[in-house]
């Protein structure tokens, strides 16, 4: 008898509707015709959530190569959206902050991105989906604490404190 595995556990679900999710932003944003690609908004994004860190961290974050954002930042700093300023902790790294230009991008982006979940969402209630994001949250801390590779770092402490609505 063949080996069955059981496809409803939470860490299925999760990798499934991660995958399902990450598609359907992808081609929203190519919907959108923002002239930005779905990596440079995701970039863009990380960078309004994260304003002033390092490149590295913001890779980091992303799980992407540092390279790859390299790409990204370039793109998003050729259209005046992003600049790179000096980390004054440190004069050899470059600290990504987003430039003013990118505010109405940004805004469009993300009301369509909200339009998307709400979607997305729909038979969710209010009080489930603050549950729904709650045990998310309470997950996401767990593995940073428990997992001895992220243990002691905090990647995405400041995406925790501010992302709020992800719904």
């Amino acid at each position: 008898m063949p080996f069955k595995l059981e496809s409803e556990t939470i860490g299925m679900l999760l990798t499934d509707v991660s995958r399902l999710l990450r598609g359907a932003f992808d081609r929203k944003v190519n919907a959108m015709d923002l002239g930005i690609t779905p990596g440079e908004a995701r970039t863009l994004i990380q960078v309004a959530l994260t304003e002033g860190i390092k490149q590295a961290e913001i890779a980091t974050r992303m799980g992407i190569e540092p390279m790859t954002l390299s790409a990204y930042l370039d793109r998003l700093e050729a259209m005046g959206l992003v600049a790179r300023v000096p980390d004054p902790a440190d004069r050899r790294a470059k600290n990504v902050v987003m430039t003013d230009k990118a505010e109405p991008l940004l805004t469009e982006l993300m009301a369509g991105l909200r339009e998307m979940m709400n979607a997305y969402t729909a038979g969710l209630d209010e009080a489930t989906r603050e549950v729904l994001c709650g045990n998310l949250r309470v997950l996401r801390h767990n593995l940073r604490e428990l997992d001895p590779c992220l243990a002691g770092k905090d990647a995405g402490k400041l995406a925790d404190d501010k992302s709020g609505d992800g719904r």
